[in-house]
């Protein structure tokens, strides 16, 4: 009798362990891909992108749509640094492959690749700043700023960034509770693109 209980509880031992082990390889075979290869966690440290993001906001990135579609004007993404791959940045796409940028004190100027001349909307930013600069794009290459210009280490320092440098986008905002949101500063191309001139 004893022994039976006792083979028993062996037995129910073994099926808590397989049964544990099947659900950690599961999750596993889940998670570890989603990680790597779908999306990341990213916490911002700073005041660069403010009133955007703050510092200690707790983001997740969206590290697929970039390998089927381009990146478009307006979309705050997460990179390398062109100078310390090490270091992570997150910033909002100014200026686009094959385009002319240039700023003169607070006004930001955008020459597309057909001639057009767009100026920016952007209710985005964190107040007025004063930066001078022409910036000329090549295939694959993109203008960045932070939403605090005048707080923020950017294209207009360090200079244009490379797209296989790119991370992904801002996808969900996770901390704090009372801000979750979902694309999180997302702003929309034909929302900031204004005053088109020949």
């Amino acid at each position: 009798m004893f022994k039976k209980k006792e083979l028993k509880e062996k037995k129910s031992l073994l099926q808590d362990f397989l049964e544990l082990l099947r659900f950690t390889v599961l999750v596993l075979v889940i998670v570890i891909p989603l990680r790597i290869f779908i999306a990341q966690p990213f916490i911002v440290n700073g005041q660069s992108m403010m009133p955007t993001f703050k510092n200690g906001d707790y983001l997740i990135v969206d590290e697929l749509t970039f390998k089927y579609s381009e990146p478009k004007r307006g979309e705050v993404i997460v990179f390398r640094l062109p100078s310390n791959h090490k270091r992570f940045l997150i910033k909002r796409i100014i200026g686009l492959p094959g385009e002319t940028v240039s700023i003169s004190g607070n006004k930001i100027k955008i020459t597309k690749k057909n001639g057009n001349i767009i100026n920016l909307n952007e209710n985005y930013t964190n107040g007025p700043f004063s930066s001078y600069g022409t910036w000329n794009l090549n295939n694959n290459e993109y203008f960045v700023m932070g939403d605090n210009r005048n707080n923020s280490s950017d294209s207009r320092s360090w200079g244009l960034l490379d797209k296989n440098l790119i991370i992904g986008k801002t996808f969900l905002r996770l901390f704090p509770f009372n801000n979750v949101n979902v694309n999180p500063g997302q702003a929309s191309q034909n929302d900031i693109e204004v005053n088109i001139e020949k």
